[in-house]
Formats: structure tokens, C-alpha cells, sequence
């Protein structure tokens, strides 16, 4: 459902200020105040609408309504005692005598009373804990105990205590500061779908607990840290580390996954201490995955903070000048003989860089598919997109995935399919590939290729209902493209949804979920082989180079027999191979440009400064260019993204996804050919350790270590 705002209703409500055209409008009076809002806003909601603040501990916009911690209590007239603000709708007030509109009061002695009582009642057993707690200036229970609390405690008894629980190694907890408010309950039951955390015991012996006493499992566990409005439970990677007023707060954007979630990154000094999620309605709203949130401190790991060549067939440190000129020698080679290939998470300025430096030197090899992923080659541009948007899934009523797990390729758009779900709009779910356990219920109909080859002549139960569709939805996954066969399956994907026109008026169903974040951009800006030029796999095979540039990908190996230049911020599988090693900042440490699986071009800002002697990608390239004859037309950012914007003006359209806009004409896409019986699998055999920065860190590893232990365990199954 959207509102008239432009926004999707967040889980089934519309937040505070929206307005929705298929509901009614009802007149409310708050603290003499009088507006018009939806009959089915909440009090709460009426009262902010209004200008009232109201204090909560349970309820949030994006989960459904607890009612149990009462600190958002109000007056309304003709009530014998204050209700709770959030679980009573404008609809159900009663109006007054002669039908004047109901009449709220938050600011009345009775209210402050109430809230005041209530609060007390909170800290009744809550410790004294804030000088050594994490939350500690961030922590709502702090702020509204200032606001709304009494000077004095009148209870004289013994405070509670509570067991610790445990939680994984992200969630730190201290379960005696627990208000009880639920919210991470809801949350992994209702966002994250993974029913794990509830309250066992009554009153006073009431806890929050992982039922088998177990870790979570969910990629999105950590995301009830944000949610905890006390101390209970805190990050455990970043336990007792920094205060919050000591960190330098930088806006930019993830590249853990193709879809550019917004954060924030917070460092103090020359390290980058936390990640956290900032709200983006349209791609992660406020939630982030694990790993985008926890891999940081693998920026610290494995760095890579100056130049080394290979020598007498060891790898020495060296200083620029003689790096530039090692690399700017192998450039002077026959132009056919050198070739490039870009990894995942490079930024699109180093990519622009590197491709016009070869271009002018005469290279058309490159690529910017690591994986060989058969996409981008039919010239349309919605072709590789996940043209539906991230907030349009919302109003897709039903879904075919293709080759994808979209819980570990990409957990916040899984959050998003399983919100639509949820609401109602989203009826069938359909999957090709591996039976994996989405959080929602999808029909596994075959396993591989075979059975898009049925599915594209209309056979079968699941066709027939998603060809009467009104917004279907097609995502396929590099599980299906990056196959030897698939140029072939991009074909019958584009079939079936020609067949159930998923592309239609004012709506494009065609999607193609990437998982490495600097895809998008490459293709974009044309990071493909050239006339005569050769793929990835042609570029990997002996002797096909003699030279070789690795732009930060680690996922491919070199052939021995070619000299390899390897440009990244960590000594992963790209580095130890490399005769060339030239340090790069990581994302973090640079002003770089992203463009999403959907998109939409987005800029991050360097937090911290790169490590040692490690330069900007692009700053390495223009340095070289000098050096082999043929010199870029920029020497500095702002030039090189005019040029960038110059060459691919879809560069200029910052925080912009196409949409529907895109024209795309899927007769186009593909190439009609053989399949393999081959069964699609995803690319992501292990979310916690899939690129350079995640493989350095310490956390991430406990994560993969604690997954795979779980996976090797026979679940338990309760006898009846």
C-alpha cells in the first residue's frame, strides 16, 4: 500500500506526517491543538502529527504493537484513566457531546503522574550500571529517565538479578537491564523471520531468552542491538570501546552487498570502530545485515600499506616510483598481450580510471565480471537491473526467483519480500534453485535449467497463476548467470517473463539480483571486453596474457605464466599471487561512487584516511598513465566524475533508481542456446565470508565458524 507521499506503508502502517488516499481522514483535538489525520493513526501518531512528543520504550513504527511498557500514556477525555497512546486508533475515540472531536491532553498532572509512576516502576530493578554500559549516551532509557523520572527512589527491596544469555558473538548481554519491552522479539519474528527469541516465565520471573538457548541465525540478528531501547543487550565486538560523543560520524554507503545500503560510519582516530545503519525508506529502511554492520574490524586486518614486486621470486617492498615504473613498463607490452578484470567492491572512479587508460593504450580486454556472469551484453541497461526497485517489491503479488537465495546473497531485500508477505500483497513465491529456508513460504518447482525450459511454455500450476498476475516478478541470481550456459538461461528467464508480461505499462518485473556492489557501475560505464576482446575466463586461461591488472578482485586465479599487478587494500588470494602489488584504499577510506543492483547511483565519503603508503585507485592509474604515454584528462576527483558523467550520463542521476522508466525489450535479452542439467546453486556458500574486508575480520570468522557448526548439527526434533 502507498501512501499519497510517495512511501510504502511500513508493516501494514504509514509512520507519523504520511497520508494515505483509501483511508478516511478524522478531526482530533491534541492539547488545544486541532488536525485532520487518517481514522486508522494511532494516538501516538495523532499526538506527533500534532507536535506532542510522546515517550515510548515497546513501540516502533516498524513492528506491530506490544502495548506493555505504558510510558506512552495520555489523557483523553471522557476516559476514566489514561490509555496507551499506541494501541488505541484515532477511529475508536468517542467524540464529544455534541460531536466535537475527541479531545487528547499529554501534558495534563495526570499524564506526568501516570508517566512518572510507570518510569518508577521501570527502574524498580534496573541497575546502576550506565558508567560502565555500552549504551551509555545513546540510550532512550537515559533520556526519558531525565525527562520523565522521579529525583528519589522510594524502593528500598532487593532488585533482581538475571543469567546472562547467549546470543552469538555480535549480541552482547546483560539481561537484568531488560525492560521487557519486546521489541527484539517482534523484530526476529516479524522482520528477520526466524521465531528464535521469546519470554519464558511469568511477573517477575518473566526473561527474554533464545528458546534452545542457542545463538541467532538470522543474517539480521544484530539489527535488535539498534532496537533495545536500554542496555540489555549491546554489540559485543564493540563492547567497551568508545563512547559515542568520541567518534568522528561519517555518511556513506555498504558495499558488503549490491545494494547500497545507507550507514554511517563511526571512527575514532586512524580506525573505523562501527558501522550502523542510516534510514533509506527506499533500499534498507533502518535495518543492516551482519555482515555489513560487523566486518569492520577486518579493516584493521591483512592490510596492505605499500607497494611490493616481485623479485628473485619474492615479494619486497618497494618504494612508488619504482612500483609506477615496474607497472608502467608492463603497459608499453603488446596491447592485445595485457588485459584487466574488476572485483566486487571497487568504486567506479578506479574502474573509469583503469578503462580509460587501457582504451587509449589500445586494451579491449576487460571485464568486470569476475564471476563470468552472462549479463550486459544486449545494450539495454534495464537488462542487468533490478528494474522493479527495492521499494517496489512491495507491490509485487507474486515472485519467481531464479538461481538466487536472497537470505544470505542479500538479507534486507529478503526482510523486504517477506514485508510484502506479510501485508498481504505478495500471494506465491516460486523458486528455481536450492530448497533453502526463505523466512517465507516459496514453492520449490525444480532445481535447474530444466525446469525454466517447462516453465517458458506455460506448463505447470505455478505459471498459470503467475501469468494472471497484476505485478509479477522476476529475480534471477548469479547462481543462473554465472554458468557456462548462462547466456541460455538468461534467455528462457526472459521467456517466461515475456510470457507472463512482466514488463508491461507502468510496471517492470525484470530483475537481476548482483552481488558485488561495483557491478552495476562497470557495466554502466562499460567495463566489458571491447571489439576482439576477451571475457574473464579467455583472460584467465595459460597463456592467453602476459599481463594481467587484478583491480581488487580476489575471486579469480592467475595464471602462473602471466605477470599479475593486483591493485587492493588487502593481502587476499589477489595479493599473494601477484608479481605487482600497488596498496589502494578500502571503502571506507576513500570518496567513491557505487551504483546499486536497481540503479542508483550513490557517493560514499572517506571516514578515515587510507593505510601507510595506500593512494586512491584512480590517483594510482592517473600517476601511470604518465608514465606509459598516454595521460588521463583529470587530476582530480571532480574532474574524473565529470568525465564520468560525460561518458555515462547515468552518473548523474545521484539517489535515483529508474524504475519502470527503463525501456527494456526482453526479446533482446540472452542468447537462445544449450542448457546444462547442472542444478543452479548460489554464489554465497558462506554470507560471512565473501569478499577481502569480511575474510580479514576476526568477528566474521567466529559468525562462519558458529554457521557451520549449526549446519553440522542434526536439528532436534521434538517427538509428539
Amino acid at each position: 500500500m502507498r501512501c499519497l507521499d510517495g512511501r510504502i506503508r511500513t508493516w501494514g502502517r504509514c509512520g507519523p506526517g504520511d497520508r494515505d488516499g483509501d483511508r478516511g481522514m478524522a478531526k482530533i483535538i491534541v492539547d488545544d491543538v486541532e488536525v485532520d489525520v487518517p481514522a486508522d493513526y494511532t494516538l501516538l501518531q495523532a499526538c506527533e502529527a500534532a507536535g506532542a512528543e510522546i515517550p515510548r520504550f515497546c513501540y516502533h513504527e516498524r513492528l506491530s504493537i506490544a502495548g506493555n511498557c505504558r510510558m506512552c500514556l495520555v489523557e483523553v477525555k471522557g476516559a476514566p484513566k489514561p490509555v496507551a497512546s499506541c494501541a488505541q486508533q484515532v477511529r475508536d475515540q468517542r467524540p464529544g457531546p455534541n460531536g466535537e472531536p475527541p479531545v487528547v491532553v499529554t501534558k495534563s498532572d495526570k499524564v506526568k503522574a501516570a508517566r512518572n509512576g510507570v518510569m518508577e516502576f521501570l527502574l524498580i530493578n534496573h541497575p546502576l550500571d550506565c558508567p560502565i554500559c555500552d549504551q551509555g549516551g545513546e540510550c532512550d532509557l537515559q533520556d526519558q529517565a531525565m525527562a520523565y523520572g522521579r529525583a528519589t527512589s522510594r524502593y528500598d527491596e532487593n532488585k533482581r538479578a538475571v543469567e546472562e544469555k547467549f546470543m552469538g558473538p555480535l549480541v552482547k548481554t546483560v539481561m537484568t537491564r531488560c525492560i521487557q519491552c519486546t521489541r527484539c522479539v517482534r523484530f526476529a519474528t516479524e522482520v528477520a523471520g526466524v521465531p528464535e527469541l521469546g519470554a519464558i516465565g511469568r511477573g517477575e520471573d518473566m526473561e527474554i531468552t533464545t528458546y534452545l538457548e542457542a545463538a541467532l541465525s538470522s543474517e539480521l540478528s544484530a539489527n535488535v542491538v539498534d532496537l533495545c531501547p536500554v542496555g540489555a543487550l549491546t554489540s559485543k565486538p564493540y563492547a567497551f570501546n568508545a563512547r559515542p560523543w568520541e567518534l568522528k560520524k561519517t555518511e556513506t554507503v555498504d558495499v558488503m552487498d549490491a545494494l547500497g545500503s545507507a550507514i554511517r560510519i563511526d571512527a575514532r582516530g586512524p580506525e573505523v570502530l562501527r558501522a550502523l545503519p542510516r534510514v533509506n525508506e527506499e533500499i534498507n529502511e533502518e535495518w543492516l545485515s551482519d555482515k555489513s554492520r560487523h566486518a569492520v574490524d577486518g579493516l584493521r586486518r591483512q592490510r596492505l600499506d605499500r607497494p611490493y614486486l616481485r623479485k628473485d621470486g619474492k615479494l619486497a617492498a618497494v618504494a612508488w616510483p619504482e612500483a609506477l615504473g615496474a607497472f608502467a613498463q608492463r603497459l608499453k607490452g603488446d596491447p592485445a598481450r595485457i588485459g584487466a578484470i574488476a572485483g566486487d567492491l571497487v568504486e567506479a572512479e578506479a574502474m573509469k580510471a583503469l578503462l580509460d587508460l587501457l582504451r587509449g593504450l589500445g586494451v579491449a580486454n576487460t571485464d568486470c565480471r569476475q564471476d563470468g556472469a552472462a549479463i550486459g551484453t544486449s545494450g539495454q541497461r534495464g537488462e542487468y537491473l533490478f528494474n522493479t526497485s527495492i521499494m517496489g517489491l512491495e507491490e509485487a503479488d507474486a515472485i519467481l526467483l531464479v538461481g538466487t537465495n536472497p537470505r544470505v546473497e542479500a538479507p534486507v531485500l529478503n526482510a523486504r519480500i517477506r514485508k510484502s508477505w506479510l501485508q498481504g500483497a505478495l500471494k506465491l513465491v516460486g523458486s528455481v534453485g536450492e530448497a533453502v529456508d526463505l523466512t517465507y513460504p516459496a514453492e520449490v518447482l525444480g532445481s535447474g535449467p530444466a525446469t525454466l525450459e517447462e516453465l517458458a511454455k506455460g506448463k505447470g500450476g505455478f505459471m498459470k497463476v503467475f501469468m494472471e498476475a497484476e505485478r509479477p516478478v522476476i529475480i534471477v541470481g548469479m547462481g543462473a548467470l554465472a554458468r557456462a550456459d548462462g547466456a541460455a538461461v538468461l534467455k528462457l528467464a526472459a521467456e517466461i517473463g515475456m510470457k507472463a508480461k512482466v514488463v508491461r505499462e507502468g510496471w517492470n518485473g525484470w530483475n537481476v539480483l548482483h552481488t558485488a556492489a561495483g557491478r552495476v557501475a562497470g557495466l554502466d560505464m562499460g567495463f566489458v571486453p571491447g571489439p576482439g576482446g576477451l571475457a574473464t575466463a579467455a583472460m584467465l586461461a595459460p597463456g592467453a596474457l602476459d599481463t594481467l591488472i587484478l583491480l581488487g578482485a580476489d575471486e579469480v586465479a592467475a595464471p602462473a605464466s602471466t605477470f599479475t599487478v593486483y591493485l587492493g587494500s588487502h593481502g587476499d588470494a589477489g595479493a599473494q599471487s601477484a608479481d605487482l602489488i600497488l596498496p589502494v584504499g578500502a571503502y571506507t577510506e576513500i570518496a567513491g561512487t557505487w551504483t546499486n543492483t536497481e540503479g542508483r547511483v550513490q557517493q560514499g565519503r572517506r571516514a578515515i584516511f587510507p593505510k601507510g603508503e595506500a593512494r586512491e585507485g584512480w590517483a594510482v592509474f592517473r600517476a601511470v598513465s604518465a608514465l606509459a604515454g598516454s595521460v588521463l584528462p583529470y587530476d582530480s576527483l571532480e574532474a574524473l566524475r565529470a568525465r564520468l558523467m560525460a561518458d555515462a550520463p547515468v552518473f548523474g542521476g545521484l539517489d535515483y533508481a529508474p524504475g519502470a522508466a527503463t525501456p527494456l525489450d526482453l526479446r533482446l535479452v540472452g542468447t537462445a542456446g544449450q542448457v546444462e542439467r547442472t542444478p543452479f546453486a548460489s554464489p554465497v556458500r558462506d554470507f560471512y565470508l565473501t569478499n577481502p574486508i569480511a575474510r580479514a575480520s576476526e568477528v566474521m570468522a567466529q559468525c562462519s565458524a558458529l554457521a557451520a557448526s549449526r549446519a553440522a548439527t542434526p536439528a532436534l526434533v521434538a517427538a509428539e
